[in-house]
């Protein structure tokens, strides 16, 4: 596609498909048809907001796209996503990709047959790249994160390591250079039907590890990763957007003032629009969204 203009819509109303109906009104090189959400009321409310259409059927949505943000309740990412793929649009999935591995691999599949865009929003990559990570001289030797957040019924119908931890997943398999050759783990419910609370480690071929923890049952919020190197350490507050870093690899100190952090899920739609009418790289693809679902799956037992 070589345009200046990409017909977007959104699929959830809630509160991530309200943030991303924000950037894509905002867009100049957007034009946003409209919103789907299967609750009539908060559609409409959210569409008039951001001045577009609501939609009571996702498919006449789809049908008048040339992409599609995918920003339901989780369970749903796969299905709606695999649907879009199938109907020849391009696709921006929140992550997780999906609810199970075998979705997944379809909707990679289908993008790939079909010359399609699959981005998944790993959003912490942005924020990565504005400290400079992607560019670090050698690998880690050791990831250790922690993502903690409090008690909320949002997002429980997945697993906390589908919701919180993937991010870590995919930050560390993309530091790492690849898939671990061993995980360990173990998560447990507390308050809701999936677990709640999670911890694993990960194993590398050249023995460095990834050691994570997540919970949503905690007081507030917590997001730290601290990435040992050989040559010293950089310790990275998500939450508050700072860091300490001792390697003197001339990461980014004032990262939180860079464009891609101060906006990282804008910068995602940015980086999906420029892919789709530039044909630039894809910035975090669906085969990485389905590395970090299977290490996770990994992590609840599932696989």
């Amino acid at each position: 596609m070589n345009s200046d203009s990409l017909k977007i819509g959104v699929i959830g109303a809630g509160v991530f498909g309200n943030y991303h109906a924000g950037k894509c009104a905002a867009h100049p090189r957007h034009d946003f048809i409209g919103i789907f959400d299967p609750d009539h009321k908060r559609v409409r409310s959210v569409a008039k907001q951001h001045r577009t259409c609501a939609f009571d059927n996702c498919n006449a949505l789809i049908s008048g796209v040339d992409a599609v943000i995918v920003a339901s309740v989780a369970v749903h990412h796969g299905p709606i996503a695999v649907a879009a793929l199938r109907a020849g649009r391009h696709v921006f999935v929140e992550k997780p990709i999906a609810a199970d591995l075998e979705t997944s691999q379809t909707m990679v599949r289908l993008a790939k047959e079909n010359g399609l865009v699959l981005q998944v929003g790993h959003q912490e990559r942005f924020v990565a790249r504005a400290i400079g990570l992607d560019s670090a001289p050698k690998k880690p030797l050791k990831i250790t994160a922690t993502r903690f957040g409090p008690v909320s019924q949002r997002g429980t119908d997945v697993s906390v390591t589908l919701d919180l931890m993937t991010h870590d997943l995919d930050m560390a398999l993309w530091l790492m250079g690849g898939k671990p050759e061993n995980v360990e783990g173990e998560s447990m419910c507390v308050y809701s039907d999936t677990p709640d609370t999670a911890r694993a480690k990960l194993t590398f071929k050249n023995g460095a590890t990834a050691h994570l923890e997540a919970s949503r049952c905690e007081d507030g919020l917590d997001r730290v990763m601290r990435i040992d190197y050989p040559d010293g350490y950089v310790r990275i507050d998500f939450v508050n957007k700072t860091f300490e870093d001792t390697t003197g690899y001339g990461f980014n100190k004032d990262f939180a003032g860079h464009p891609l952090a101060q906006d990282s899920l804008g910068s995602g739609t940015s980086a999906f629009t420029s892919s789709i009418l530039d044909g630039t790289p894809v910035a975090v693809s669906g085969q990485d969204g389905m590395n970090a679902l299977e290490m996770a799956l990994k992590i609840d037992g599932r696989l």
